[in-house]
């Protein structure tokens, strides 16, 4: 008879004692009769669905420390730099829905920048489809806390080991750059059967962080509130994705980006073409500053014959 199975009887007697002590206190509550809190308010329907909704979506795996992936020589030796696994953006173009369609797969565990954040961006800084800046943002921000992240596993490290005097050259600067969360974290964070655990905290909530920036997604000319819940046929499988499509409101809202509107003259006349057709009741200006002012100028030159 093994252990385990000695100590059932024993086990079922503490349930038994515990089942009927919490039983007795019940009781003064009117226990089994009393029915429980009365319901002071109903949640409704719609957001009893949205949150089904939320609950049925697939949860994106990630891994803290980045899965090692070399593809050069010089990586399988010296080990490959950090990479953030974004979720990539695919984009799409129809004769109904425009240029500047995308969609995004769609899990419980990806968020988004505020509305009001996004709309700054876009429209103070001129961040609208080149992303490349947010992008580059992202990964510097991951990398720094993924290097970090080592740094506090060293300074953990070197702590078991006595030998190693951390306050001297040159651990003294590994120490001045992470101990300082030690005196953050000391009084809120305690000793585990007599153990320090600040460091294993907060390499935690490093580690949170930095793969909670593989989730973030940037929708940019769009608002995130713009993006619809669809669902769509992907490598044979069907999958719940969100869809960014038509006209981005700010473009209704603001005036198009300049640079956008330069791109589209000189460049792809063909989207300018189809802006002017599509949205032509909007009273939306999809010419760029440089030619409106020229015909400004002119006066009598149409805006068709000039495009001619």
């Amino acid at each position: 008879m093994s252990l385990d199975e000695k100590f059932i009887s024993i086990r079922t007697v503490v349930y038994n004692i515990v089942e009927r002590f919490f039983q007795k206190i019940a009781q003064f509550m009117g226990y089994p009769e009393n029915p429980g809190m009365p319901i002071s308010y109903r949640i409704s329907d719609n957001v009893e669905v949205r949150g089904q909704l939320l609950n049925d979506l697939p949860k994106r795996a990630t891994y803290f420390p980045p899965a090692q992936r070399p593809e050069t020589w010089f990586e399988m030796i010296f080990g490959p730099a950090p990479r953030a696994e974004v979720l990539p953006r695919y984009m799409y173009e129809t004769k109904e829905e425009g240029f500047y369609n995308f969609y995004i797969e769609n899990y419980r565990n990806i968020f988004f920048l505020p509305d009001w954040l996004s709309e700054f961006l876009q429209i103070q800084w001129n961040i609208s489809l080149d992303i490349s800046f947010l992008e580059t943002i992202r990964e510097v921000l991951f990398i720094g806390l993924v290097f970090y992240s080592q740094m506090v596993l060293l300074r953990i490290a070197i702590s078991w080991l006595i030998w190693i005097n951390p306050y001297q050259f040159p651990w003294s600067y590994l120490t001045a750059a992470v101990d300082w969360t030690e005196d953050v974290l000391q009084g809120v964070v305690p000793s585990v059967l007599g153990v320090n655990v600040t460091g294993s905290v907060f390499l935690g909530a490093l580690g949170v962080m930095a793969d909670s920036l593989n989730h973030l997604v940037f929708t940019m000319p769009f608002l995130p509130s713009e993006g619809e819940e669809s669902k769509l046929v992907i490598n044979n499988e069907m999958k719940d994705v969100l869809v960014f499509h038509y006209l981005p409101s700010l473009w209704a809202t603001h005036s198009i980006p300049n640079n956008v509107r330069q791109y589209w003259y000189y460049m792809r006349p063909d989207i300018l073409d189809y802006m002017q057709t599509a949205y032509k009741d909007l009273n939306i200006e999809f010419l760029p500053e440089e030619i409106r002012h020229e015909l400004f100028q002119l006066g009598d030159i149409t805006t068709d014959a000039l495009l001619k």
